[in-house]
């Protein structure tokens, strides 16, 4: 029997994916629910896992952009799948063996002649000699490793590609280290479905809204000084670490309370306001930006914040979100100070309205009761669409927030002055 393999649909409106990456070699075998591909459209990377076992048959290679439904590979399985099996197993039962107590026996008599420095009997660059030096690794464990390693499909190939140029040097660096001289041919590469979609949102914010900034400063003194008493409390606790983000997630969520028209977007000749604040996170995955989504954030704790923020950016390291995790959102925060950055103006993520930017904080000195004292301070930005949101509604909103992170307390009692609260006030 065959099994077809299609390209699922990521969701609505996507017709095409790239095939980005076989995570099985072909005609190898496969067990059922085993994750056997990866694709990248415009959303998200998704994986596609084996319907049944067997032995699978590429009919698309990675690399190459297919329509959402199209047979990509077959699986073979069956009384077929086991004869094949047993065919594809024998001869490697019986060659592997000779292969590598042959190595063993050239390593053996290399040992014995190896008297002077790393890189004498080994073709090698001086930059791996110098650092098998650093590393203290030794030739016969390069050989010993070698001599055990199985060969695959991308080897063979790199082989047939190479054979003829043993005597120049074989190396992916940028010199040729027998004649110095630089590669100057450019690396190009086709932009990715998720790359691509990207551009053209950050190019239609710029040119589809009426985008401005505006900046404050916070003082993060109270906040360090919380996480410097509570830190490991909270770590043995919940088992997640006290970061900056859950207090920035928890004021910017009051002050959207306050300031509603913050949390708003234009939808047509509407503006559609929400009664709840999806906290959308920008997080840096490895095939670019990309912005879970943590619902309801206004009633989760500071540990339920972390530890939903600590997930999501773990999925998004693995390309592991799906795209549920993805939409939605009503207002975003994005953090370029774990990068360096002094400040920035971040650019909106439509449909929302207004993003939050973070940035690296550095201690400065400022004025606290006419003394000049040093401390730690973050700059902060806000960029709103100001066909939706005013000045004077965003400037106000910003500062909540910065007022909120300076007196922490008042996250805990709706943004008021806990006596104010404890008064009804």
């Amino acid at each position: 029997m065959t099994t077809e393999i299609k390209i699922p649909s990521p969701g609505e409106s996507i017709t095409e994916v790239l095939l980005a990456n076989w995570l099985v070699e072909n005609n190898s075998y496969v067990e059922q629910n085993q994750e056997i591909a990866e694709i990248d459209s415009d959303k998200a990377t998704l994986t596609i896992s084996a319907p049944d076992s067997g032995i699978i048959n590429f009919s698309v290679a990675a690399g190459e952009t297919v329509e959402v439904g199209k047979v990509v590979a077959t699986i073979v399985h069956g009384e077929a799948d086991k004869q094949n099996i047993k065919q594809v197993s024998t001869p490697k039962a019986t060659i592997e063996p000779i292969t590598v107590q042959s190595a063993e026996v050239k390593i053996e008599n290399i040992n014995h002649d190896i008297t002077g420095a790393p890189g004498q009997q080994l073709h090698s660059s001086p930059l791996a000699r110098k650092l098998m030096e650093t590393e203290n690794i030794t030739e016969s464990e390069l050989l010993n490793f070698f001599s055990h390693y199985r060969l695959g499909t991308k080897d063979i190939e790199f082989f047939k590609e190479n054979r003829n140029s043993t005597e120049k040097s074989i190396e992916s660096g940028v010199k040729d280290t027998t004649t110095n001289a630089v590669n100057r041919e450019p690396l190009r590469k086709k932009m990715t479905p998720l790359r691509k979609k990207l551009s053209e949102r950050l190019v239609s914010v710029k040119n589809e809204t009426a985008m401005l900034t505006t900046f404050n400063e916070v003082n993060m003194t109270p906040i360090m000084e919380i996480r410097k008493k509570y830190k490991e409390i909270f770590k043995e606790k919940h088992n997640v670490n006290l970061g900056f983000m859950s207090f920035f997630t928890k004021a910017v969520t009051e002050a959207l309370q306050l300031f509603p028209q913050v949390n708003s977007q234009i939808d047509g000749d509407e503006i559609v306001s929400f009664n709840y604040t999806d906290i959308s996170i920008a997080v840096s995955g490895p095939k670019g930006l990309v912005v879970p989504v943590i619902r309801n954030a206004e009633k989760l704790s500071l540990a339920e914040i972390e530890t939903i923020i600590k997930t999501l950016a773990t999925k998004a390291r693995d390309n592991k979100l799906s795209l549920e995790e993805m939409t939605g959102g009503t207002f975003t925060i994005t953090n370029g100070g774990v990068f360096g950055s002094m400040l920035s103006t971040p650019i909106i993520n439509p449909p929302q309205s207004a993003i939050l930017g973070m940035h690296n904080i550095v201690e400065r000195p400022i004025a606290v009761n006419g003394n000049v004292e040093i401390h730690p301070i973050m700059f902060v930005a806000l960029s709103y669409d100001h066909r939706i949101i005013d000045g004077r509604e965003s400037v106000s909103f910003l500062v909540k927030v910065k007022e909120m992170l300076e007196n922490p307390s008042k996250m805990l009692f709706g943004s008021k002055d806990p006596v104010e609260k404890l008064l009804d006030l």
